[in-house]
Parts: C-alpha cells; sequence; structure tokens
C-alpha cells in the first residue's frame, strides 16, 4: 500500500474529522489465515505467564482470554504490530515517524462479555497528545458477533472520569457514557480490515449474542515519536523493533482492568 496524494488528503481529512477510519483489506487472507494460526497454536500450548493465562470457570473468558503483548512471545504477532503498511497509515494520520507502544490479541468466543465503551489513552496515559489504536478484523465482525462501537467525535474530548460497567456484560471495569448528544456507531468489518483509531475516540463492544462464531482481533497501540510520556507498562519499541524506552506518566495502567475472575479458579 502506498498512501500519497489525494488519498492521504482524504484520509487524514476524514480522521480529524471523526476520529477514525476503516482500511479495508490491508492484509490479505493467507496473512489474517498465518496469524490466527499463531494464535491458535499458542491457545493449545496452555499459559504464558503475564501474557496469557487461561483458567477453569464457566466464563467463556476464563478459557479463551486476550493475550497481552504478543509481540513479546511471538515473532508473527512482532511482523504484524510492526507492518509497514501499518506505519504508512499511522504515519500519514500523525504526520510523524510512529512508536508501537503494545499488542493484544482478542478471541472472543461465543457467549464471551464485551467491553464497555472507554477510551484507551485513560490507560496508556500518552503525553502530550494521545496514543492511535490499530485494530485488525481476523474474521468476518458485526453485531451478532460483538464488533467493535465507536462514538465520532469524542477524540476532540478530554479524558473522562469513568463510571463502573455492568460485569454481566463487559469484562472490564471502566464504562464512559457517550456524551450528551452523541451516540455510538457499529463498524462491521471483514478479514484484513483495519480500524485506525484516535486514542481519545471512546468505543467498546457487546457481548458475543452468536452461536458458534469467535471474535478475532489484533490490536496495536501506537504513538507519535514526538511522545515524551507514557505508562510504564507500555515498552515502546521504533518500527524497525528498537527499544526506545520513554519515561513514565502516572496513572496508567493495562488496556481495560478487569472485573475478578468469574467462576471456580
Amino acid at each position: 500500500m502506498t498512501v500519497a496524494g489525494r488519498e492521504a488528503v482524504d484520509l487524514v481529512r476524514r480522521f480529524e474529522e471523526d476520529g477514525f477510519i476503516v482500511v479495508r483489506g490491508l492484509f490479505d487472507e493467507d496473512e489474517i489465515d498465518r496469524l490466527c494460526a499463531e494464535f491458535a497454536a499458542l491457545h493449545a500450548a496452555g499459559p504464558v505467564r503475564g501474557h496469557f493465562e487461561p483458567r477453569p470457570g464457566d466464563d467463556p473468558l476464563a478459557a479463551w482470554p486476550r493475550v497481552m503483548q504478543p509481540h513479546e512471545i511471538n515473532a508473527v504477532a512482532r511482523q504484524v504490530l510492526l507492518d509497514a503498511r501499518l506505519r504508512e497509515v499511522l504515519e500519514t494520520l500523525l504526520g510523524e515517524e510512529v512508536l508501537a507502544a503494545q499488542s493484544m490479541f482478542y478471541f472472543k468466543p461465543p457467549g464471551a462479555r464485551g467491553q464497555a465503551l472507554h477510551q484507551d489513552n485513560f490507560y496508556l496515559r500518552v503525553e502530550p497528545g494521545t496514543c492511535v489504536a490499530a485494530w485488525v478484523a481476523c474474521e468476518a465482525i458485526d453485531r451478532e458477533n460483538g464488533g467493535l462501537e465507536v462514538v465520532p467525535g469524542t477524540h476532540r474530548m478530554e479524558l473522562f472520569c469513568p463510571e463502573e460497567a455492568d460485569e454481566g456484560v463487559s469484562f472490564a471495569r471502566e464504562y464512559v457514557p457517550p456524551p450528551a448528544g452523541l451516540s455510538a456507531v457499529p463498524v462491521d468489518m471483514a478479514p484484513g480490515d483495519v480500524l485506525f483509531f484516535n486514542g481519545s475516540v471512546v468505543h467498546g463492544s457487546q457481548p458475543n449474542r452468536s452461536a458458534a462464531r469467535f471474535r478475532r482481533s489484533f490490536i496495536g497501540h501506537y504513538v507519535g515519536a514526538s511522545a515524551e510520556r507514557i505508562g510504564a507498562y507500555y515498552r515502546t519499541l521504533s518500527m524497525r523493533g528498537e527499544r526506545v524506552a520513554l519515561p513514565e506518566s502516572e496513572g496508567a495502567g493495562p488496556c481495560g482492568t478487569e472485573f475478578a475472575p468469574q467462576g471456580p479458579h
């Protein structure tokens, strides 16, 4: 992919207006299949302390928890996080070099809770400015299997003080109600599509209500090279894979503070 000329201007305009854009088909089917196969093998191999810790329990997310920072333990995940096509779009949107700060992989099996509306920079605490997410769909994602919802325009707002989420529908505790006059809109995606959104955009997902469909996705978080501070949890890398340490900001933590595990463990 080469972003230039009118296409670049249009991407930046839409990103600045809404706080998000979708780039369709950025990754091809074979690349997505390979990525999913890596995480299927990781799941079959069992826990990796600090990254992936399934446990017994009735909650579907007990057996299929998200994988945190998989790029630190898996070469394919690292390749995706640092992919040149992502870099090109991100640098077009931000107008500067970017650093990778985090990766995650969600399996989201049938019956899994969603994640209440929230803002990513509430966790990363990038200063000055904010982070940008690149949310890669790994299969057909829609409202039935718990696709992402975004609240356009919230990228122009400050971080909100979250309320407590409904534990029955969200695995994470924080909930940010849509501001007055704004509402969440669903983003349906196909495998290989990538949703890019500003770290102040309020977004989240509903439970996976499908009978047999997972909602697998790979997420990277990035910051501009002009960022001066970030939470200690986020170990920033250049897009060439070199460690670029930033001073620590206050109040940060892993994305999505989880409720206590449900069921026996």
